[in-house]
């Protein structure tokens, strides 16, 4: 019993240790959010922080933003991976602001959800994946639309390269709001090979072959 006692305190220090260690903050940059998982799966937690970049800037400018990657060592968080295109900039949500809405780790899987627009509204995540010693891009989901309108949806699976693409056609006129008109269509493009630094470093876009709707996966930024 004394031993489980003794396991169980020591993992409780380790956990408050880790914790204690502050988020890394450069000259110039502005901490947004952080969180904290195990990316690589050695058992050790990651940081992941995400930062406006707001040197020689002014408080209301439309700031670049980064996604930094610390390794805990020694008691301290270093640098480990970094990306300047995987977060919109700070108010590219338009009407509604601050496109960032969040991020987590769950099963060593790093998900970006990002969201904006005003009447019209638009909503996409990201997924990322540690492997061959870099981060990938491997799901990605894209929801738009507007009440009375339509809604569109796009969920890719850049692993198996399964691509799902759905529309919904609504009116309103005189009547409750009504679906009137679906297009579904499942597509297959494996290969892309998308990293965190280099998210939107070349433009990626393919047309659907049944309603020949085209679907941007990366533009340049």
């Amino acid at each position: 019993m004394k031993i489980i006692y003794f396991l169980l305190f020591l993992g409780f220090g380790m956990h408050i240790s880790l914790f204690a260690q502050k988020t890394p903050v450069t000259p110039g940059y502005q901490l947004i959010d952080s969180v904290i998982g195990d990316l690589d799966k050695d058992g050790i937690n990651e940081l992941v922080a995400a930062y406006n970049i707001r040197e020689g800037l002014k408080e209301n400018d439309n700031f670049h933003r980064a996604i930094i990657i610390y390794k805990l060592s020694s008691g301290k968080w270093i640098l480990w991976k970094k990306s300047e295109q995987a977060l919109f900039m700070s108010q590219d949500g338009g009407m509604m602001g601050d496109p960032y809405s969040g991020m987590d780790i769950k099963n060593g899987i790093l998900a970006i959800y990002q969201e904006g627009g005003s009447s019209w509204k638009w909503s996409q995540s990201d997924k990322y994946r540690y492997q061959d010693g870099d981060f990938y891009l491997i799901g990605y989901s894209n929801n738009y639309g507007k009440p009375c309108e339509y809604f569109e949806m796009i969920d890719f699976n850049l692993s198996t390269g399964k691509l799902i693409y759905k529309k919904e056609y609504e009116r309103c006129e005189n009547s409750p709001q009504e679906i009137y008109k679906r297009e579904n269509e499942i597509l297959f493009n494996k290969g892309l090979k998308i990293k965190l630094q280099n998210r939107y470093s070349k433009e990626i876009k393919f047309i659907t072959p049944l309603y020949k709707k085209e679907i941007c996966i990366s533009m340049s930024m």
